[in-house]
């Protein structure tokens, strides 16, 4: 990815969201660069169709989700994927997005 496309990427979530993405990184966040693995939920079929691994993406700070989703204390963050995914509903393929961090496993050995 390049900058002028991580620029681009941030400009568009910007205009979606409405708002800038914060750029303050969480003292206990995991750190941009980081390896990841996206995992699936034990109680349902999702959010992903497979398990796949990816980096913490400096694109935006990761941010408390809305409280109806999230658990006490549990940040969103941006991964980019190694290759494009599909969504439990089939939607994508999708390079980049946001996930809670309860799907997201840290990889030792990395950032």
């Amino acid at each position: 990815m390049t900058d002028s496309s991580d620029a681009a990427d941030r400009r568009a979530v910007e205009h979606i969201l409405g708002r800038p993405l914060s750029r303050t990184w969480p003292k206990d966040a995991l750190a941009p660069g980081s390896r990841v693995t996206v995992v699936r939920a034990q109680d349902w079929d999702g959010p992903w169709q497979a398990e796949f691994t990816g980096t913490i993406d400096a694109m935006g700070a990761p941010e408390p989700d809305e409280p109806a989703h999230a658990l006490s204390g549990e940040l969103l963050y941006w991964v980019t994927f190694d290759a494009p995914q599909y969504d439990c509903d089939g939607a994508g393929p999708y390079r980049k997005a946001r996930i809670l961090g309860r799907y997201l496993r840290a990889e030792t050995g990395t950032h």
